[in-house]
């Protein structure tokens, strides 16, 4: 490098040497040489030009280098752009922003069925709400539903599990987790005489459900997430409304309705 540099300047440094003097003998006619002058032979200066000119250019090794570095450096920051544009970020729990408006695409046997299934739990209190009468049968029968349905998500859950290629493990946390709404349903219908404490029972039962399905354990599509708030959300509502009617409306059995009739 720094003999292809030094060339380069020795080449430069004659010819302009070369064209001052030219210029001076042109314009000025007779003019002395100084004893102590820097003078080159005019032979030696036209082979050292002849040599310099018969050299291949080369490129300085370090400009080569600093190049390439730049360009390497460049597209390293451009590859790590692109990576961190396409790494999807990790979604956070939140229902009205991601999974309500995936609630349509579902199939749709799963919504019809689903929707039906809410219509025990939202006649009860409607029909008592109307007649303005307390039906404890209705009232056990509406809780009696609810557990059934206890016992249906725990199984939903264990069959989400058990499939290869699940993102549900068949592990402990999973398969456990699904047993314990079955068992509120159990203690749920133990409490026949007492529609309260039986009605809190589901109402626990079905809350816990939700947590494990939504943050707990791994995840349903987005559109089942959906569907199992607004279900979940409904029939606990549903459950509150009978436990208020009880409170403000007179009770009667539906076998002495019956009695009367016949």
């Amino acid at each position: 490098m720094f003999s292809s540099v030094t060339r380069r300047y020795l080449l430069t440094s004659c010819r302009v040497q070369s064209l001052a003097t030219h210029m001076l003998k042109s314009v000025v006619t007779c003019v002395a040489p100084q004893p102590n002058s820097f003078h080159i032979p005019q032979a030696q200066r036209r082979l050292f030009v002849a040599h310099c000119v018969q050299l291949p250019y080369r490129r300085p090794a370090g400009a080569c280098v600093l190049i390439k570095g730049q360009q390497f450096h460049s597209s390293t920051q451009s590859h790590k752009r692109k990576k961190t544009q396409e790494e999807p970020q990790e979604r956070e729990l939140d229902l009205l922003r991601y999974d309500m408006k995936d609630l349509m695409k579902g199939p749709k046997p799963a919504l019809y069925l689903g929707f039906s299934g809410l219509i025990p739990f939202v006649c009860a209190p409607l029909l008592m709400a109307v007649t303005e009468v307390y039906y404890p049968d209705v009232a056990f029968a509406q809780v009696a539903y609810g557990a059934s349905i206890l016992s249906f998500l725990g199984g939903a859950r264990w069959g989400f599990a058990l499939p290869e290629g699940s993102p549900a493990k068949p592990d402990w946390l999973n398969l456990a987790n699904s047993v314990v709404p079955s068992l509120f349903a159990w203690v749920a219908l133990l409490f026949r005489d007492s529609i309260t404490e039986s009605s809190v029972m589901v109402i626990m039962g079905l809350g816990i459900a939700l947590h494990y399905d939504l943050a707990l354990l791994p995840g349903y599509p987005s559109w089942f997430k959906a569907l199992r708030t607004i279900l979940t959300l409904v029939a606990t509502f549903s459950l509150v409304a009978t436990l208020i009617i009880k409170n403000v409306y007179p009770g009667k059995k539906l076998s002495e309705i019956f009695q009367k009739n016949n």
